[in-house]
Formats: structure tokens, C-alpha cells, sequence
């Protein structure tokens, strides 16, 4: 029997939207200052871990964090689209509060986790979006079998992920975290994703109390 495949999977550095409480969706931001340093911290953290591939959703935010695990390790970045976040269509770029005012019935099916909602102008629903995230995650690890291999992607993403591996519906409320920069733990086999750890942000306490200070 072959080895499981161990999946770190990371959400990308903070940004200024993550900060604003605005919906990125599948727009490009860049990592704000704090971001850039979290993921330093992170290549710090899992320097050791014997990494042996790191991919990555294409969005800049993602790419950036990933550049910054893979460096330091001599490793290249795998692109993989099918990690990107949720796309949201007309309501990206705009603050929670702000769609909550403007469009109240999105608002309330997007925060009732209805499964078959999809945002005008190219939102995808969250059935499809499941879908496409964890097809996704099998062809990495089926490439990688064995290996230990770095997902950086998005909270939408590792949200996916954490119901795929406990078997959870996607209408189930959220009681876990999503952290900027934390390190989730997977196995996969070929009966699919078992949880090992989740929102790991240790690396990150010496940042908090950096911020705390200033």
C-alpha cells in the first residue's frame, strides 16, 4: 500500500481587502505589509518540513505567499487555476456591509451557505465551486502521491477542503477558522482527505505581539 500524500494547505498572507472586509473573490490584490511578513514568517516555519512541491491558486495574493514558502527551499511554483477563490461575479469588490444594503436577498442566501446561489455576472455557486476546489486538490495529490506537498490558495478554498475531509455538508455553519497564513494539515489516500490539523498560526504570534506593540 502506498504512502498517503501530506497536504499542507495554506491560505495566503493578509491583504488590505481581508483588512476592509471587502469580497476579493477572484480579483487580484496584493499582500498588504503585514501579509508580505506573515508569509516570511510561514517559509520560516516550514522550512523543515521536507516540502517536495509547493502549488498554488494563480491570484497574485496566493502566488506572492507561495513565491515566499518555495525560495528559501530552492522550489518552483506550480500554477493551479482550479485553487483560485470563489468567484462572486458582481459582488467583488464590495464591503460585507455594502452588499448586505445593496443586494439584501444575495446577501442572505450567500450567508446561508444555499448551495445553488451564484452571484450575477459570473459567480459560481458553491456546489460547483466545491466541486472544481476538491478535483482540483485529488489531481495535485495524485500527482504527488507520496509526497509532502504546499497548497496555498484561499479561505473559500480551505473551506472546501476542511468539509471534504470531515464529511461535513456545505450547508453546515462554519465553527472553524480560516487564518491568514495558518497551516492546515491533510493526509490523502485513495478513500480522500482526512483532517490532521487546522489554523495552526504559531509562527505567527511573534507578529501579533509586533502589532500589539506599534
Amino acid at each position: 500500500m502506498s504512502d498517503p500524500t501530506r497536504l499542507i494547505a495554506i491560505r495566503h498572507g493578509e491583504t488590505a481587502w481581508n483588512v476592509e472586509r471587502r469580497l476579493q473573490g477572484q480579483l487580484d490584490i496584493p499582500l498588504n505589509a503585514l501579509g508580505q511578513r506573515q508569509a516570511a514568517s510561514l517559509a520560516e516555519a516550514l522550512r523543515d518540513e521536507g516540502l517536495q512541491a509547493v502549488v498554488a491558486s494563480d491570484l497574485g495574493r496566493a502566488w506572492q505567499t507561495a513565491q515566499a514558502l518555495a525560495a528559501p527551499l530552492g522550489l518552483p511554483v506550480a500554477a493551479e487555476p482550479g485553487l483560485r477563490e470563489r468567484a462572486f461575479g458582481a459582488m467583488e469588490g464590495h464591503t460585507y456591509e455594502d452588499i448586505e444594503a445593496r443586494w439584501p436577498d444575495w446577501s442572505a442566501r450567500w450567508k446561508a451557505r444555499d448551495a445553488g446561489f451564484a452571484a450575477p455576472e459570473g459567480g459560481e455557486s458553491l456546489t460547483g465551486f466545491y466541486a472544481r476546489c476538491v478535483a482540483a486538490v485529488e489531481r495535485v495529490a495524485l500527482a504527488h502521491a507520496g509526497q509532502a506537498v504546499a497548497l496555498v490558495c484561499h479561505g473559500g478554498v480551505l473551506d472546501c477542503l476542511y468539509r471534504a475531509a470531515t464529511r461535513l455538508p456545505l450547508d453546515a455553519p462554519r465553527t472553524w477558522q480560516l487564518g491568514n497564513a495558518a497551516v492546515n494539515r491533510l493526509l490523502h489516500t485513495p478513500q480522500g482527505l482526512t483532517l490532521v490539523g487546522w489554523n495552526d498560526q504559531s509562527h505567527l504570534d511573534s507578529l501579533a505581539r509586533d502589532e500589539a506593540a506599534s
